[in-house]
C-alpha cells in the first residue's frame, strides 16, 4: 500500500500555529478525543492554555448564570457553552458561551446534522488575557464579517467588559444608559450591571435581569419568538 502526503497528515496531531483547511482542522481534531479546546481562525489553529480560576473559570461561571437566567424558558433560544462554530472556510471557532435564536424562528444559525452550530449566533462571549489577546483582534474580525451580532468579551487583565454590537458591518461599543446598565440589542431584556459583574455581585446582577426580563422590549421579543 502506498501512503501519500494525505494520509501522513491525516495522523499529525493538531499544534499551536498550524496552518490547515477546515475539513483537516476538524479532522485532527476528532481524533484527539483528550483534547478539550481548538480553534481554527483564519486558517490558523489555536490551542487552549490551562485555566485559572479568577481569570477564566469564576467569570466564565458567572456569565453562563447570567445568559442561563435569559435563556430559560424563552423558546426558540438556545445557550451553549464551549461549542465547535463552523463560520467560513477558514474559520471554525469554539466560543467560550453562545446565545443564538433557533434558525426557524428567525436566527442566522442552525444545527448540522453532525451537530456543529453552523452560520453565525446572535450573541458570542468569550474571556481574554487582555486586550492584546487574539479575541479582540482576528476573532474580532472574523465575527463582524461573519455577521455575528453581538461580541462580549472579558478583559481578565483589566477586569473590564466590552460589548460590541454589529450596526452597518461595524462593530460598536454599547455603551451603559443613564442607570449604568448594558442593553443588548439582539436579545431584548438581557441587561448587565457591569460594575456589578466586575465586582462579583452576582445577586445585584442577576436582579438587574430581572427588571430587564420584566421590561416591555423583553416582552415584545418573547412574543415575537412566538
Amino acid at each position: 500500500m502506498v501512503t501519500t502526503i494525505r494520509d501522513t497528515q491525516e495522523t499529525l496531531p493538531l499544534e499551536n500555529g498550524d496552518r490547515l483547511t477546515r475539513d483537516e482542522f476538524e479532522k485532527r481534531y476528532e481524533d484527539m478525543p483528550h483534547l478539550k479546546k481548538a480553534e481554527l481562525i483564519e486558517g490558523v489553529v489555536y490551542l487552549a492554555s490551562p485555566v485559572r480560576v479568577k481569570k477564566h473559570g469564576q467569570p466564565h461561571h458567572d456569565l453562563i448564570t447570567w445568559l442561563g437566567t435569559y435563556k430559560a424558558l424563552r423558546p426558540g433560544v438556545m445557550g451553549c457553552d464551549n461549542t465547535t462554530v463552523r463560520l467560513d472556510a477558514d474559520n471554525e471557532p469554539q466560543p467560550d458561551i453562545l446565545l443564538r435564536i433557533d434558525a426557524d424562528k428567525g436566527g442566522r444559525s442552525r444545527i448540522s446534522e453532525d451537530d456543529y452550530i453552523e452560520g453565525p449566533p446572535e450573541l458570542i462571549v468569550e474571556i481574554a488575557a487582555s486586550s492584546a489577546s487574539y479575541d479582540l483582534h482576528d476573532k474580532k474580525q472574523v465575527y463582524r464579517r461573519n455577521g455575528v451580532q453581538e461580541y462580549l468579551v472579558w478583559q481578565a487583565s483589566s477586569q473590564s467588559i466590552i460589548w460590541f454590537s454589529l450596526k452597518a458591518g461595524r462593530y460598536e461599543v454599547l455603551t451603559p444608559d443613564e442607570a449604568g446598565i448594558l442593553r443588548s440589542v439582539a436579545f431584548p431584556g438581557l441587561w448587565l450591571d457591569s460594575e456589578a459583574f466586575v465586582a462579583g455581585d452576582l445577586a445585584q446582577v442577576l436582579e438587574t435581569l430581572r427588571r430587564g426580563i420584566n421590561h416591555s422590549s423583553h416582552q415584545d421579543f418573547v412574543s415575537k419568538l412566538g
